[in-house]
Formats: structure tokens, sequence, C-alpha cells
């Protein structure tokens, strides 16, 4: 999966998703955003008759990559120049006002319970959505979306930039 990827690559680790109307919406946004879904070593997450009816064909325009073991999944990304971010509800960066990498892994928690603490403490960065403090947080497949589209607006700005100046990149000239 890492060898068939461009220079600009975006995936998403579920950790602990469970419900399968959530895994779902998020195949579907992952579908329109080109991003890769990564199951981990052990999950029990996999595509049901009901997240793929959520998923309204999205589900088979997904790469579905089962990872290793943490450690040597993380150590593989890392190499293959990813950037790893967990997405927390308090205390990370405003996704708003940061820069994202071209290749980045967004870890995204269960509903309620989060991601696993040692995963978290294992990303390079902590991105959280701003919001209004109406309600603590969005559910994860309202997160992936909001965390998905800050990611295209991020590449369509770079195209916008290299048009701008006259220059197309190649990767993104197809």
């Amino acid at each position: 999966w890492l060898h068939g990827l461009g220079p600009a690559a975006l995936a998403l680790w579920l950790d602990g998703v469970g419900n399968p109307h959530n895994f779902g919406a998020i195949l579907r946004t992952a579908a329109h955003f080109g991003a890769s879904v990564l199951l981990p070593a052990g999950s029990p997450l996999a595509l049901s008759g009901a997240a793929a009816r959520v998923a309204e064909g999205g589900a088979e325009a997904v790469t579905l990559v089962r990872l290793p073991p943490s450690v040597e999944a993380i150590d593989a990304l890392r190499r293959a120049g990813f950037q790893l971010a967990a997405t927390v509800v308090r205390g990370g960066e405003d996704l708003f006002a940061v820069e994202l990498p071209a290749r980045l892994v967004l870890v995204m928690g269960a509903e309620g319970e989060g991601m696993d603490a040692a995963l978290a403490a294992a990303c390079d960065r902590r991105l959280s959505i701003p919001g209004s403090g109406a309600v603590e947080s969005l559910n994860v497949a309202a997160a992936t979306a909001v965390f998905l589209s800050r990611w295209a607006a991020r590449k369509a700005s770079t195209r916008s930039s290299s048009r701008a100046s006259g220059l197309i990149s190649r990767s993104w000239a197809r």
C-alpha cells in the first residue's frame, strides 16, 4: 500500500471506532477526499452490511489497510514520510491555524473513549477542532469530515499557488 502512494497522501487510522454507522460515514467521507483507511491489528472493525449501506458506494472506493502492531505500523509510516496526528477534543493545536503536511495520518479515536493513550503519545502532533463549547465535541464521523476537508483545503491552496506562479506540480496535474 505505501509503495503506490504519490507525494501527497492522507490516511485515517481508526483506533477503537466500532459503530458501523460511523464507520460507513467515515468510509464515504474518505472516498470523497481520497483518503485510505487504516485498521489496527486486532481491531474487530470490518465492513458490515450496515456500514456499506451508510457508505452508499464509498466503501468500494476506499483502500482499507489492516495494520501490523502499532509500533511497526508507526515506524513504517514515518519511514514513508508520514506525520501522525492524534485528533483530540482538547489540548491540541487549532486545526484551522496550522499548516498540514503533504503526507498525513489522522488518528481518530473511538466514540466516547477517544484513542489509546499510548498511541496518542506516539503521534507527532495533536490537533483539535475549535467549537462553540455548546457540546463537548463532534462525533467521530463528523469530526473526520472536518479534518479531511481541512487537509483538502491545504491541497487546493497548494494547487492555486502553483497555478498563480505559472508552475503546476506534476503530482496535481493529472
